[in-house]
């Protein structure tokens, strides 16, 4: 049977509670009621409102900008509930934040995606699910079971009506080169692969590029942006190239005011993103959103009745 159960709950951080209600609506259900509130020296307090001893429970909280107090907020939600008796606890993170810090590439440097997942897990996570992390190499940093999810069913539907027949996707550095292969496979569509130096924080050069794009409609694939630096840097490269059309596919828009600044003054017509994170709080005309609740929503419901998911880690819309 597809049907809740008796114990099923879920509950919303304060990080996205737009995107919890999506979800809870697609699910038939309404989201727990929970409490949290901070002191006046900034510590969080988290009380639940309704008895979920022996109940199979799902927070859900992306740890996304202010990422620091997303963090810790979860971690005390996870506490509360454990120690108010919860059966299973799930965690449903739409951005896993720090994933870029996920290796040692500098001397003296932390890990702090794995830093993260040790935190997730002693605080009494039992379960996670995540979606379109910035290395697969994540998942083996937890000891529990980890689901990762793809934005791409979401993504190619809409882009196969934008991309057209002549369209090649493009993997903006290396580290973006399986997924790109992913799309390109889904969307009929010629792959090419751009190699990067970042200069610093926010700069990045690109420096040369392998696939043919002269008078195609290139597609940017990358998991997450910030100040749009790669994705501009792209930009610039495939114009110089002769591409006809640009557009980017990006699952976690984390842009700020600099980014934005970029992606209007660029030759980018249109940012697909997802509603992994909270709208992005500067005005730009080019960035279409599309929604996971879905997604998510398909994956608690088998989650919680004990189902395959294995569908839903398909990455193209077959």
């Amino acid at each position: 049977m597809d049907t809740l159960k008796k114990d099923f709950f879920i509950f919303s951080g304060t990080a996205h509670p737009e995107l919890s209600k999506k979800i809870a609506k697609y699910l038939g259900v309404e989201l727990g009621k929970i409490k949290i509130e901070k002191f006046p020296d900034g510590e969080i307090f988290v009380q639940f409102l309704e008895s979920i001893r022996g109940g199979d429970v799902f927070i859900i909280q992306p740890t996304c900008y202010p990422s620091n107090n997303n963090i810790m907020e979860l971690l005390i939600m996870l506490d509360a509930a454990k120690r108010a008796s919860a059966e299973r606890v799930t965690v449903a993170i739409p951005y896993y934040g720090y994933a870029r810090q996920d290796r040692k590439d500098k001397p003296r440097v932390p890990i702090t995606s794995k830093l993260l997942a040790d935190l997730l897990t002693s605080a009494g996570a039992d379960r996670i699910l995540a979606m379109d992390l910035h290395a697969d190499q994540i998942v083996g940093f937890f000891d529990i079971p980890v689901d990762h999810l793809y934005a791409a069913p979401v993504f190619v539907q809409y882009l196969k009506k934008r991309m057209g027949k002549n369209a090649v996707v493009v993997a903006p550095d290396s580290g973006s080169v399986k997924m790109a292969q992913r799309y390109s496979s889904s969307l009929n569509a010629g792959l090419a692969v751009i190699a990067k130096r970042r200069t610093n924080a926010v700069s990045v050069e690109s420096s040369h590029l392998v696939g043919d794009v002269e008078g195609k409609t290139c597609l940017i694939i990358d998991d997450l942006t910030s100040t749009s630096g790669t994705l501009i840097s792209a930009e610039k490269l495939l114009k110089k190239q002769g591409a006809k059309k640009i557009i980017a596919a990006i699952s976690h828009c984390l842009l700020t005011e600099l980014g934005v600044n970029r992606l209007l003054e660029s030759d980018i017509e249109e940012l697909v993103t997802t509603d992994s994170v909270p709208p992005c709080p500067f005005d730009c005309s080019k960035i279409k959103t599309l929604s996971v609740a879905p997604i998510f929503g398909e994956s608690i419901k088998k989650i919680h009745i004990g189902g395959s998911l294995s569908t839903l880690f398909d990455k193209d819309d077959n």
